[in-house]
């Protein structure tokens, strides 16, 4: 019954998809924001997270997931986002912290595009996951505050250099991915399965 309803709300977007390429991708975005106070970056969530009583991840409506503002699920992509833009964030201001630049204010901004076509299994040269990443600051010094470009150059290098998200997505650790389960038979014996590998 899931599965009828789940490929019922899949198939005219995989239809779509089919007839206008283009109609598949989309972008993706995150950001947050940076203050003088400490060396955080607060994320700026949509209503659905805030909203949501507990972090529920699902389906993206061009997937056949539901409108994020009546499920209060939350997209897995956009929430690779926020984790790239929260560890950069918090990287830069340490960084900064480090350096004595001093920022007053800032904001953080990410955002990946997405070829749904490749997710959803209609096109097989399609890609899965996002196929760009862009990453960008905003900020603004505190009051009268010089800073050389070098320095400025030296905060942007280590930024991407120090952080953990950015830099596990730029360079792909070794990953293993397995699966376990077991099932009840009718005979009233467990039969288990597993599958892995590691890439």
């Amino acid at each position: 019954m899931a599965s009828q309803t789940l490929r019922a709300k899949q198939a005219p977007l995989k239809d779509s998809y089919r007839n206008d390429p283009s109609s598949a991708l989309v972008t993706l975005s995150s950001s947050g924001t940076l203050d003088s106070s400490s060396i955080t970056c607060k994320l700026s969530t949509g209503k659905a997270v805030k909203d949501a009583q507990s972090k529920i991840a699902g389906l993206h409506q061009n997937a056949g997931g539901d409108d994020p503002t009546i499920s209060g699920e939350l997209c897995s992509g956009d929430m690779l986002l926020e984790a790239l833009v929260a560890c950069a964030g918090v990287t830069l201001k340490a960084v900064a912290t480090a350096m004595d630049i001093p920022i007053h204010s800032g904001t953080v901004h990410a955002e990946g595009d997405l070829d749904f076509r490749g997710t959803m299994g209609v096109d097989r040269d399609a890609p899965v996951g996002f196929t760009a990443i862009r990453l960008g600051f905003e900020l603004q010094l505190e009051k009268g505050a010089e800073v050389p470009d070098e320095k400025v150059e030296k905060l942007g290098k280590l930024t991407e250099r120090y952080c953990v998200v950015l830099q596990t997505i730029a360079n792909k650790p070794k990953l293993s991915v397995s699966l376990r389960g077991s099932a009840e038979t009718e005979d009233g014996i467990d039969r288990g399965f597993a599958w892995g590998q590691t890439k």
